[in-house]
């Protein structure tokens, strides 16, 4: 009878774990219609999946249904959903039963909560849509979070804060959106903000250095606002001469999206006691190339059983690469051929802000590890058969948590072109090494004094493969 009640039990736990499909492991058929550029197919599956709103994968729905209606030119929709995503972060509260599900279980039972960059970029989704509503001063709104919030993430982690404490697209962003409403103070204080962070952040850890037309924006402004003091320094350190525009002329700032951004999955962590009897381990992974001691923080209640602890084994996430197979991509307007300029890499700001947060979260994952080890052992000396029950609960349990927002680009690009006023014939021609070249037409009214807003996503990307 008692073994009959613990095969009961284990097969319970198994089913518990696996029964209920969530919306992250329904997606996979909306993954596949995004990547491939099907957006009502993509859309109507995401129609179907209403229900997700209220479950525990909630904001990856809502962030899904933000990209899609924006593609679809949606942007009141799309903004509803991305508003949903952002309050929906901005309650969230550790619910204290999915937190002990996570210590001795799996950490994919918990809400999802977006990774830091994921937040942020939340309002550059929200900012595109009002600008295609020509909402400028909602969009400013929606700028100015990214790196408020930013700072008030980056105050909370000490001395271990992220490399990503600062975007420089955002700040880019905002010059362009003050130029374009005619506040051209702003507009220099912000482009002067965005080259020092390119400069000081951006190329040192993204490899993306500051874009030409930023240059050209910093310039001009300074010569629209009379700083001639700037104006002298940044001719001479950008060799360039300040150009200002016609008065019957007005400005495309086109954005182009390109690629995927990464999607996560898991490697194995092992740990290796020191066997000195004090609880002390090393964990290593040999494939990555490391080896680090490390003693964790324990009470009197685990002790004896974590000094009996020798070999356990920690899954942590990691990111693998979504590679865009467009690798080139230009405007041609009035015999004018203008490449876009990449300023923001999401790929690799992904990779460092997901570093950053296991280096801070290292030290709790071990101890959460080391303690359902301890609490196996520790259960064998009453029972094997208890024993066995807690070994295969923890062995299905051990898992990372690999949800992401998977329909972010894996970088953007942009250039302003100035132009007469007057309809235009636009096209945006990609080229790639392993696909055709392919070509957008689109037209655009350009009024004097006045900024037109386009953006495209090229969505052609491999296979995730290890960066």
């Amino acid at each position: 009878m008692k073994k009959l009640n613990i095969v009961t039990c284990l097969m319970l736990t198994i089913f518990l774990f696996s029964s209920c499909a969530t919306y992250y492991q329904k997606s996979y058929e909306f993954q596949g219609q995004f990547a491939q550029g099907n957006l009502e197919q993509a859309q109507a599956f995401l129609l179907k999946q209403k229900k997700a709103e209220e479950k525990k994968d909630r904001l990856l729905y809502f962030l899904d249904r933000g990209v899609v209606e924006q593609m679809l030119g949606n942007y009141e929709v799309s903004n509803e959903y991305f508003e949903k995503a952002y309050l929906y972060n901005q309650n969230y509260q550790s619910n204290f039963g999915s937190d002990l599900l996570s210590t001795f279980a799996n950490p994919m039972l918990k809400p999802y909560k977006a990774e830091d960059f994921e937040l942020v970029l939340i309002n550059y989704y929200k900012a595109i849509n009002y600008i295609q509503l020509n909402k400028l001063d909602a969009a400013l709104v929606e700028i100015r979070r990214i790196n408020i919030s930013l700072n008030e993430l980056n105050d909370r982690y000490g001395e271990k804060k992220n490399r990503y404490k600062e975007d420089a697209f955002a700040l880019n962003l905002m010059g362009i959106v003050y130029e374009a409403k005619g506040e051209y103070n702003d507009a220099f204080i912000a482009y002067r903000n965005a080259f020092e962070a390119y400069q000081n952040i951006y190329a040192k850890d993204f490899n993306v250095q500051p874009p030409q037309q930023l240059k050209v924006d910093l310039l001009r402004m300074a010569k629209v606002n009379g700083f001639k003091t700037d104006l002298a320094r940044y001719e001479k350190d950008f060799g360039m001469v300040a150009e200002l525009k016609q008065a019957n002329e007005g400005d495309l700032v086109f954005f182009w999206l390109n690629g995927l951004g990464p999607v996560k999955s898991e490697f194995s962590l092992n740990l290796v006691s020191t066997g000195n009897g004090g609880g002390g381990f090393v964990f290593a992974n040999a494939e990555q190339g490391f080896s680090i001691p490390f003693i964790p923080p324990v009470n009197n209640n685990n002790q004896q059983g974590i000094e009996k602890v020798k070999v356990v084994r920690l899954a942590i996430p990691k990111y693998q690469t979504r590679k865009p197979l467009v690798n080139q991509a230009y405007l041609e307007v009035n015999n004018q051929k203008v490449n876009l300029e990449k300023v923001e890499d999401i790929n690799s700001i992904a990779y460092a802000a997901l570093q950053d947060r296991m280096l801070r979260e290292l030290g709790k994952s071990v101890s959460r590890l080391v303690v359902k080890q301890a609490t196996e052992m520790l259960a064998r000396e009453k029972s094997e058969d208890l024993g066995a029950l807690v070994s295969v609960l923890n062995a299905v349990t051990e898992k990372a948590d690999t949800r992401n927002w998977q329909t972010l680009p894996n970088s953007i690009y942009y250039e302003r072109i100035t132009l007469p006023a007057d309809s235009h014939a636009v096209k945006l021609v990609t080229k790639g090494q392993q696909i055709p070249s392919q070509t957008l037409d689109f037209k655009v009214v350009i009024k004097p004094n006045k900024t037109t807003f386009r953006t495209f996503h090229s969505l052609e990307s491999t296979p995730p493969f290890e960066q």
